[in-house]
């Protein structure tokens, strides 16, 4: 039986770990979950689950649980987390913290030779020389989560990565994708929050509406499977059925296929090298009937342009990317600043960046919180020069 903790469980990842974990009893035992502060939700999963210890994000919400007198230690901040993600008796620990703050969790984890399911791809955007390097020093097995890099996973099976001409990556285009350049300026949170695919949280739905989700996973790739960035492709697949292809030396093209629900990346990165059965709906081709592919449009999601320049810079630019990208999501979904204001806020913080050779988490983290207070000065330049012409 593999013992798991789940970091993230009340997030659209954690959820679906929980269903795949209650239709197989008798291959996992939860240990440890952690969530941000949805208390009544976190509630159901103890009781469900029975784990031993539990994280929140805040001690207000700590101290709800509390009350409930649940027969669970409960935690709260990051050394909470932290405790979860390198319980003692977990095998695995499920990565699902959305953003900058699963990286320290993530890490930790790796330190303490626990093997990852990693949906927090944001822990290898920033800093991904350092996350890898500890995971083969440790002997720690690193399984991606995300449907895009599960599917190269899948797709690679052990093959020498020398075999490999190209990764490519496909995005659903997101909710926009047939708007013009014009019509973007006035998209809403609302509007923006309409994936018309997939059932994500709010950050990561912004995210695939600027096409920066995918620039992340340009960097995520880079990382995973050591290819160059001009060795990683991105293209538009608007019926997401095809979740990833690899292009081998030989001219060959190979493409990992199913129905669009994270159950079964999750299911994968739990069971493997096995897999288990019926876990997604059969997907019947003449049912889908057309599969099409577009290149995407760099003018009009320049987010993906900024994530390419970041991963071909290196050092902390990836790092400054995700951080200044998570000030101006926010700012956007507050209705500080345009949708098209996204992308600037990011390129303006790049453009302020003195770029440096971090070797520490340390490092990392105080180079985020540079770019979170400087791309939130630029969000209140921007909101101050939209008032200036009212």
């Amino acid at each position: 039986m593999k013992r798991l903790s789940i970091l993230g469980s009340t997030g659209s990842i954690g959820k679906s770990t929980i269903e795949v974990i209650k239709n197989h009893p008798d291959k996992f035992r939860v240990v440890g979950l952690a969530a941000k502060n949805n208390v009544q939700l976190l509630q159901s999963q103890i009781q469900l689950l029975k784990p031993e210890v539990v994280a929140v994000f805040d001690e207000s919400a700590a101290s709800s649980l509390r009350k409930m007198n649940l027969p669970v230690e409960i935690l709260a901040g990051e050394q909470g987390l932290v405790r979860v993600a390198t319980l003692n008796n977990a095998d695995m620990v499920v990565s699902a913290v959305v953003g900058s703050a699963g990286l320290v969790p993530t890490y930790e984890a790796v330190k303490a030779r626990k093997d990852i399911a990693l949906a927090t791809k944001e822990a290898l955007v920033m800093a991904g020389s350092i996350v890898i390097s500890e995971a083969s020093k440790r002997g720690v097995r690193i399984i991606p989560v995300d449907s895009e890099h599960s599917a190269v996973f899948q797709c690679l099976d052990g093959r020498d990565i020398s075999e490999v001409e190209k990764i490519i990556l496909t995005a659903s285009g997101g909710p926009f994708l047939r708007k013009n350049i014009s019509e973007l300026d006035t998209i809403t949170p609302d509007d923006a929050l309409k994936h018309p695919t997939w059932d994500m949280g709010r950050k990561i739905s912004i995210d695939s509406a600027t096409l920066m989700n995918k620039g992340l996973e340009v960097i995520e790739a880079c990382r995973l499977f050591n290819m160059p960035p001009e060795k990683v492709e991105v293209v538009i697949h608007p019926q997401s059925i095809i979740h990833s292809m690899v292009k081998f030396i030989d001219g060959s093209i190979m493409a990992q296929m199913s129905v669009p629900d994270m159950k079964g990346p999750i299911s994968y990165a739990l069971s493997y090298p096995q897999r288990f059965a019926e876990v997604l709906p059969a997907l019947n081709l003449s049912d889908v009937r057309e599969l099409t592919f577009e290149a995407p449009d760099m003018k009009k999601h320049p987010a993906l342009s900024l994530s390419y320049d970041a991963i071909r810079t290196g050092g902390t630019m990836p790092c400054v990317l995700n951080a200044a990208n998570e000030i101006a999501v926010e700012a956007f979904l507050d209705r500080r600043i345009s949708f098209t204001s996204i992308p600037l806020v990011v390129s303006l913080t790049m453009t302020e960046h003195r770029v440096l050779m971090a070797d520490t988490i340390e490092e990392i983290i105080k180079v985020s919180d540079w770019a979170k207070m400087k791309a939130a000065e630029i969000v209140e330049s921007l909101e101050l020069g939209v008032r200036g012409k009212e």
